[in-house]
């Protein structure tokens, strides 16, 4: 994959999550808050942002969302593919509501 593809893919992912998180907040903002990983000061950003201003923060070559898989036990428990799954993903988001949330310095 050249370095113009990868950029573009970024690019694309940073709209689509801009977009389904300001979706996410104003349908429900607790949920939102925990599933994103974001405190109210950054739902509150999102909400807030015009079309044009989410269409600029997209066009940015740095991606905008963050992975919380930097825990073994949680990337274990979201990959299970055993016959408790719903058990499994239950225990995932109880360990991933317990990391702390992103804040705006």
């Amino acid at each position: 994959m050249k370095a113009t593809d990868v950029q573009s893919e970024i690019k694309e992912l940073n709209l689509a999550y801009l977009m389904l998180a300001q979706q996410m907040i104003k349908t429900s903002r607790e949920s939102a808050m925990l599933k994103l990983g974001v405190g109210s000061d950054v739902a509150d950003i999102i909400e807030g942002l015009t079309p044009g201003q989410i269409l600029r923060m997209a066009g940015s070559d740095m991606m905008l969302c963050r992975f919380r898989f930097d825990d073994g036990l949680l990337v274990n428990l979201l990959a299970n593919h055993e016959r408790d799954s719903a058990a499994s993903r239950i225990h995932a988001a109880i360990l991933a509501a317990g990391r702390p949330v992103e804040q705006v310095a």
